[in-house]
């Protein structure tokens, strides 16, 4: 037993709920990993945008692979960004803000939408509309991908950063020194709550990012069969 163990009884307690928080935190950026290639996946085949696909860096740090994300979820808001601006274009502006009047009907925005991909990318699937509209009428680049990019990076910011995501295989004093070093009792609480403040509000904006996506491919997979 370490000597800070015997003068802190409760540390051991602390260090296995910092190793269960740093799963929690790369389970949950593995899955936004997976849901970004997904709609990237979806962006690629319907609307000619060419995301590349990202993949976990089990060898980098926190920090590295939320770079990672960031850099494709910025990708993404800007292909969103050039398919609202290529709708603006090419609409005359009465029929570009039906595609925003949460009156009109949806069949009818996604008829409008299919058809400005038509000209612009030539010959379409018949489900670009409706992803078109599916992203521009959401709140999934607006607000979703946005607040997770701010989340990501303060994570990345944050001392959590430089943990490799692959530290738990080294056992607890190895962790413990990677996380903080060697700490006293109210040093390692600290670094629990931070990690707690953090993880949760990174997984509950994580879960709208995933929800939306979700929405978005089950559509796609209905149009399809």
């Amino acid at each position: 037993m370490a000597l800070s163990d015997l003068l802190y009884p409760d540390n051991p307690k602390r260090r296995q709920e910092l190793i269960n928080l740093h799963q929690e935190l790369l389970d949950c950026m593995s899955t936004n990993f997976r849901a970004t290639n997904e709609l990237a996946g979806v962006l690629n085949e319907h609307l000619g945008c060419t995301i590349t696909h990202i993949q976990m860096k089990e060898n980098s740090t926190v920090k590295e692979n939320c770079d990672i994300i960031i850099q494709a979820m910025s990708e993404i808001q800007h292909q969103v960004q050039k398919i609202d601006s290529a709708m603006k274009e090419k609409l005359e502006p009465v029929l570009y803000q039906k595609l925003y009047d949460i009156k009109e009907p949806e069949l009818e925005k996604i008829a409008i939408a299919h058809r400005v991909f038509s000209i612009v990318l030539g010959e379409v699937t018949s489900t670009a509309g409706m992803v078109a509209i599916k992203l521009l009428g959401s709140n999934l680049i607006t607000l979703t991908v946005s607040k997770l990019v701010s989340l990501l990076a303060q994570i990345g910011a944050s001392v959590l950063g430089g943990i490799s995501i692959t530290i738990l295989g080294l056992g607890i004093e190895m962790i413990l020194h990677a996380i903080l070093g060697a700490m006293e009792r109210n040093q390692l609480l600290a670094a629990v709550r931070s990690y707690e403040k953090h993880l949760a509000e990174f997984k509950a904006a994580s879960e709208k990012y995933q929800r939306a996506i979700r929405e978005v491919t089950s559509l796609v997979r209905k149009q399809v069969s």
